[in-house]
């Protein structure tokens, strides 16, 4: 008897947990998909189908995120375009990540003009696939850098870097000059600030942006100092806007 009870506690509770789906129509890759994200995500009811004919099966729970693997469609094939439609009918309040075989610009760019939260080419390393999945469960957006992918270099940096207001500096630390009313950052700290955002060690950073451990973490000593952080956690808040100096002064 008390088997039952614990076995019925065991399913009510996994169906009050929240659903990552996972469509893949391949069974190896499903099952290895399914495997890697029971083990990382724990706390996620993970469901695994070939198709989204079986989507109706998780309409009725707490589905936060679909991830649907398109292979080497396009975005615009007319059968993702119908995927796309079921899924929003099935899971309105769910996230959409995709698993695709093409890792172009085009690609990801039309897949966020279509509302996907992350878009996951399958050239990616498991570490970064599982960090970009926290972040979109998160309520962020993960895409993969332009031009960076596997085997390919950054390209070289160009001469006016892009700038961060100084809002996000402590109090007296803005520049006086007009002129200087910015902290510059060059586009290779942009790329690590990007990483740093998804939570990821200096060892995958170097290895996704084809960088040395050490000279990541010579731009992350400079990306603090420009942003007059304590530390890398710090640096990220600022640079997103979501810490100003006032926070600090308060702590």
């Amino acid at each position: 008897m008390d088997d039952l009870v614990n076995s019925a506690e065991r399913t009510d509770g996994s169906l009050r947990s929240p659903v990552l789906v996972i469509i893949e129509p391949l069974t190896l890759t499903r099952t290895c998909f399914l495997s890697i994200l029971r083990r990382e995500l724990i706390g996620f009811d993970v469901i695994e189908m070939a198709t989204t004919d079986n989507l109706g099966c998780a309409s009725e729970r707490d589905v936060r995120l679909v991830a649907l693997s398109i292979g080497d469609k396009s975005i615009a094939d007319p059968s993702v375009e119908g995927d796309f439609a079921l899924l929003l009918h099935c899971c309105p309040g769910a996230a959409i990540a995709l698993l695709s075989n093409r890792d172009d610009e085009a690609t990801a760019l039309a897949a966020m003009h279509r509302g996907v939260r992350g878009f996951f080419p399958t050239s990616l390393p498991v570490e970064v696939a599982v960090a970009g999945l926290r972040l979109v469960l998160a309520g962020g957006v993960y895409r993969p850098l332009p031009m960076v992918g596997r085997g390919r270099a950054l390209p070289p940096e160009p001469a006016q870097p892009r700038r961060l207001s100084t809002k996000y500096l402590p109090p007296g630390l803005a520049k006086d000059n007009a002129e200087m009313d910015a902290i510059e950052f060059t586009p290779r700290e942009q790329h690590v600030l990007a990483e740093l955002e998804l939570g990821l060690p200096n060892k995958l950073i170097a290895a996704k942006l084809n960088l040395s451990e050490n000279t990541v973490k010579m731009h992350i000593q400079h990306i603090m100092r420009k942003c007059a952080a304590r530390n890398r956690t710090e640096a990220v808040l600022r640079w997103s806007g979501r810490l100003s100096g006032q926070d600090r002064a308060a702590e």
